[in-house]
């Protein structure tokens, strides 16, 4: 475990092979299998493939924009309702997914959307709401 804490790294620039359906299962198993607080499990995953969701998503806020180039992208949701600590359950499951995609030989990197600003009048959270369709009871983290 102490060698891939070591190795991983936050990678922002991609190959543009699609990865297969194995791999993305994996990934998600591992989200899914995040601990939680008292094991609530608030957290939902959205995984976007599409290239011109992605290029979308990348516009979310400054810094984000190594995601057009990504083949995938997962966007960590989590319902408050469920659980008062959904932030750190999110922050859980982001970081199990960064540890898995290293141990698979892929490279990830966190977008931070929580409390940043897609424009003056419009937060990141807001804008990623509306190009994914995400309900309000939701939180993307």
């Amino acid at each position: 475990m102490l060698n891939l804490l070591y190795r991983r790294r936050s990678i922002r620039k991609y190959k543009s092979t699609k990865l297969d359906i194995a791999t993305i299962q994996l990934l998600q198993k591992a989200a899914l299998l995040s601990p939680s607080s008292r094991g609530f499990q608030p957290w939902q995953f959205v995984v976007v493939d599409d290239s011109e969701i992605l290029a979308q998503l990348a516009l979310a806020k400054k810094g984000a924009g190594f995601l057009r180039g990504a083949a995938l992208g997962i966007v960590i949701l989590a319902d408050p309702a469920i659980s008062d600590v959904w932030i750190e359950d999110a922050s859980i499951a982001a970081t199990i997914l960064h540890l898995t995609s290293e141990s698979l030989g892929l490279g990830s990197c966190w977008i931070q959307i929580r409390e940043r600003q897609y424009t003056e009048t419009e937060t990141a959270e807001q804008y990623v709401r509306r190009i994914l369709g995400i309900p309000e009871n939701l939180k993307v983290a």
